[in-house]
């Protein structure tokens, strides 16, 4: 191996042992929000000195996981087309996707929540998909409310609302179907975000 091989290998090596660490980390956390890093490493099947080496304290690893979580949501604005999609379809989309994960990982993202609103800590390129999705939904005259941050700040709060929101609230027909449960928080956040912001939520959803 040369000596410029060798580098590469360990930087791979790293990067395998983070990957591995952060899945063990959304799984344990998901089932024990207090489970310490031992348990973590344990899950990871890593020692506690290799995670130590990866993340220097629990608070950075929670910060890895909240950037790990910032790249799904930038995934689901990618995968709504919230540039070029016909706007509503493409709130509708995003917000499922984004509940989707959300319910998955419920007691992990709790544990990265901004300490000020309860919400998420969203990278600054999230805000910006969510805007610029707000503005078009203005501009085709979806909404009355004009300011793109206003109308963000009020979907994110929504969407944290609603996700807490006890399943036995939502009018299913049965509790224990995941598909249904999205379904019904999205159209919920849907209908009332809308209405929210000066549209007729329950007219544009039927």
């Amino acid at each position: 191996m040369t000596a410029e091989a060798k580098p590469r290998r360990v930087r791979a090596d790293a990067e395998r042992s983070a990957a591995r660490i952060l899945e063990a980390a959304e799984e344990v956390l998901a089932a024990d929000p207090n489970a310490s890093l031992e348990q973590i490493a344990d899950a990871a099947g890593l020692t506690r000195v290799t995670v130590h080496r990866r993340f220097s304290s629990r608070q950075v690893l929670l910060e890895a996981l909240n950037e790990r979580f910032n790249e799904r949501y930038l995934l689901a604005l990618k995968q709504a087309r919230v540039a070029t999609a016909p706007p509503l379809a493409a709130l509708h989309r995003a917000t499922e996707i984004v509940l989707d994960f959300k319910l998955s990982r419920r007691a992990a993202l709790v544990r990265v929540s901004d300490p000020r609103t309860g919400g998420p800590i969203l990278a600054p390129e999230v805000v910006e998909g969510i805007e610029l999705l707000f503005s078009r939904l203005h501009a085709a005259g979806v909404i009355t409310a004009a300011d793109p941050s206003w109308c963000s700040q009020v979907y994110v709060a929504l969407l944290c609302e609603v996700e807490r929101r006890p399943v036995e609230t939502l009018g299913l027909s049965t509790t224990d179907d995941p598909i249904e449960e999205v379904g019904a928080r999205t159209d919920l956040l849907t209908r009332t975000v809308l209405g929210a912001l000066g549209g007729n939520g329950d007219a544009l959803l039927r």
